[in-house]
């Protein structure tokens, strides 16, 4: 499957290509150094999110999360509700924090919505008929402490993007989006839950 993922507040653009280690026995370019803090801080303020405590700085007080049920803003029925059970599952996968049911034994929340959902062809077979579809899912997430107005993380507006394929033979033909919504569900869990503990 192909994906991209976008932390903007628009549509992502194409994922830039990756970077190749310098050779052995080389040394980086001077002015490569030198341009790190600029890419830096183009990154940063291009992302659509603030994050107070990057990485191992989360507030260290912070050991119990209420995670509340995502609203739903699509057309999409039960995407929310399986955006918020991957994200449940991605919690409790990380051990960084317990999952609680009560919201006054928390330390802190994290609440959403699905602002976005969509579902497009991207590839066709010689008779136009599509043979792989793209998942998109748009999402606000707020962090945020328990019994304060803090926001610990947040972004506005986190994107992501799956392509999944499709049988186009009438005769086994099986419309796989609820199965690729699940599979996309859980990697959009994953890389929210890693910017979230991690940074960008």
């Amino acid at each position: 499957m192909n994906r991209s993922l976008s932390n903007s507040g628009s549509l992502s653009p194409s994922p830039p290509p990756s970077r190749s280690s310098p050779a052995r026995g080389s040394s980086p370019r001077p002015w490569l150094w030198a341009s790190l803090p600029v890419l830096s801080c183009l990154l940063v303020s291009g992302c659509g999110y603030a994050l107070v405590g990057r990485g191992s700085n989360l507030p260290a007080d912070v050991r119990a999360v209420y995670l509340k049920p995502f609203d739903n803003r699509t057309q999409r029925a039960q995407v929310e509700q399986i955006l918020t059970r991957a994200i449940a599952d991605e919690l409790v996968t990380r051990q960084r924090f317990s999952v609680v049911a009560d919201a006054e034994q928390a330390d802190a929340e994290l609440s959403g919505a699905v602002v976005g959902f969509g579902v497009t062809p991207v590839a066709f077979d010689a008779s136009g008929r599509a043979t792989e579809y793209e998942i998109s899912i748009t999402a606000e997430v707020v962090f945020k402490r328990r019994g304060a107005d803090e926001v610990i993380w947040r972004n506005d507006r986190y994107q992501f993007r799956e392509s999944y394929p499709v049988e186009v033979d009438s005769a086994t033909y099986f419309d796989r989006e609820t199965l690729a919504l699940e599979e996309v569900a859980g990697r959009f869990a994953e890389t929210m839950v890693s910017d979230l503990l991690e940074g960008f």
